[in-house]
């Protein structure tokens, strides 16, 4: 079994076949083939954001054929054609995700890019997830991404129409706006509510 700093110290040689390898009781993302420890646990104020988020979601959600996933929940997505656990060198665990697609659902997760992801973000995670988590989702196709900031109250919403393309400039929203969801049509999530203490 390989050990913490080997996988941590990954230059893009990580399949999905070996995160099936590594211990349940350790959190791992693999981006491009390189490891990422997702340890220490969130922080209470990032899962009560999450919370708000999920119900909001969910609410909208009930008696729609979109499917919602709050981490930990495998999205893994593949390089190409080849879905083969030893061919996947991307698999992440976003904070949510929304699946309109339900083809794409198996036992293991998402095998695909969601609709929806959003991260909350972490002072362990925030590079990663608005940089090499960002490029990772354009290049996959998801068609809308939030990236939550609990410090400055406010969500960047990065869209992709159609799924392609790349994401358009990001737009803010600050509490206590509410956010207009272009992948979920319809939904607008009172930011206000997200981040009230």
């Amino acid at each position: 079994m390989k050990g913490m700093v080997d996988r941590q110290d990954s230059q893009g040689s990580f399949t999905y076949a070996d995160y099936l390898t590594w211990p349940d009781d350790e959190r791992w993302e693999i981006i491009d083939g390189v490891a990422y420890d997702m340890t220490p646990a969130p922080r209470p104020r990032h899962q009560e954001l999450l919370v708000n988020l999920l119900l909001q979601i969910g609410n909208f959600l009930e008696g729609h054929p979109c499917m919602l996933y709050p981490a930990p929940f495998d999205v893994r997505i593949p390089d190409g054609d080849d879905t083969a656990d030893s061919a996947i060198s991307s698999v992440v665990q976003p904070d949510i995700s929304v699946i309109c697609d339900r083809h794409m659902i198996d036992d293991r997760g998402l095998l695909g890019a969601p609709d929806l992801a959003a991260e909350i973000l972490s002072p362990s995670t925030a590079y990663k997830d608005q940089t090499v988590k960002l490029s990772l989702f354009e290049r996959a196709g998801v068609r809308e991404y939030w990236v939550v900031n609990p410090e400055r109250k406010c969500v960047l919403v990065y869209l992709q129409p159609g799924g392609e393309g790349g994401f358009e400039r990001a737009t803010e929203y600050r509490a206590p706006e509410a956010l207009p969801s272009a992948a979920l049509g319809g939904l607008d999530v009172d930011l206000g509510r997200v981040f009230e203490e």
